[in-house]
């Protein structure tokens, strides 16, 4: 399959390059700039010069694929809510670009539900009356071109996905203990956050490129819950700093966006999305990596 992808240098996407040119698949990946270019044809990808804020670029790049993969998105997170608003004028151009060729559009999205008492599963809806709305409302923009003949489908992404390079808001954390002198979690710490690896979470996108059905949500949650406490004490275990509660009016003073984020309960199951597309996450877990190799 010829695969159009934004946010292919990225974390993220330079794994699902990975995963989508081991199982055959041709890709070309969208750069911003002649280093990005450069570092594409270096993987043997073809670039296309461009930005994820020209909607007509985009437009032309899928309609000449066979599958879109987006994973671009803003990670200025003082700029968060404009992010938001180009990832929806994104969507929107490469979704109405495929309208009625029945390809594949997978687009990233975060654990955008709001189900206090349980954990989110892929059939709850996006939250469009908060924050997440940033990320919801291009998610529910994709999911709406399934009754317009695209086989449009959504990867929600945990909160952390992580590896030895980077663990998702969990290195903003862990940069907040290395320059506040302390590792941090919020009231009690009890809340909880998914997880998943980096590799677990590309090969789902190969899986929803490939398999996934129009209109299906998909959760890359490899963990349905780390407590932030747990997070907290190893890391300041690791990193020989004390650990510390804070109030959600200290933490969002000290730890800036993620601050806001730490007071969050957001457990999600997967089981959905191994259901019916078997997959199964391999690769180890948040505080094992945590404790193993993630902070040398």
């Amino acid at each position: 399959m010829r695969v159009f992808m934004t946010g292919a240098t990225g974390f993220i996407g330079s794994a699902v390059v990975e995963e989508l040119k081991a199982a055959g698949h041709q890709i070309e990946g969208l750069a911003r700039s002649d280093a990005a270019a450069a570092t594409l044809v270096g993987w043997g990808v073809a670039a296309r010069r461009g930005d994820v804020g020209q909607p007509q670029i985009l437009a032309e790049a899928a309609a000449a694929a066979d599958g879109v993969i987006h994973c671009a998105f803003g990670n200025d997170f003082s700029q968060y809510i404009q992010a938001g608003e180009t990832d929806l004028a994104a969507v929107t151009a490469m979704a109405e670009a495929l309208a009625g060729s029945g390809k594949p559009l997978v687009v990233t999205s975060g654990l955008t539900a709001r189900t206090p008492g349980r954990p989110s599963t892929e059939a709850d809806a996006a939250d469009l009356d908060s924050m997440t709305a940033v990320r919801g409302r291009p998610e529910e923009a994709a999911l709406a071109f399934a009754a317009r003949g695209v086989r449009a489908s959504v990867v929600r992404l945990s909160p952390s996905v992580h590896d030895r390079a980077q663990q998702g808001l969990v290195s903003m954390l862990v940069a907040a203990a290395r320059g506040g002198g302390f590792a941090a979690y919020v009231g009690e710490g009890q809340n909880r956050w998914p997880a998943v690896h980096r590799r677990d979470a590309a090969r789902l996108f190969r899986l929803a490129l490939e398999d996934a059905q129009p209109g299906q949500r998909l959760h890359a949650v490899g963990e349905e819950g780390v407590r932030l406490r747990d997070i907290a004490e190893v890391i300041g275990a690791r990193l020989g700093l004390p650990v510390r509660g804070l109030t959600p009016e200290e933490a969002a003073a000290q730890l800036g966006f993620v601050g806001f984020v730490a007071v969050t309960d957001m457990p999600a199951s997967s089981a959905l999305t191994r259901e019916s597309l078997g997959w199964r996450p391999e690769h180890p877990g948040l505080i094992a990596g945590l404790r193993g190799d993630y902070l040398d």
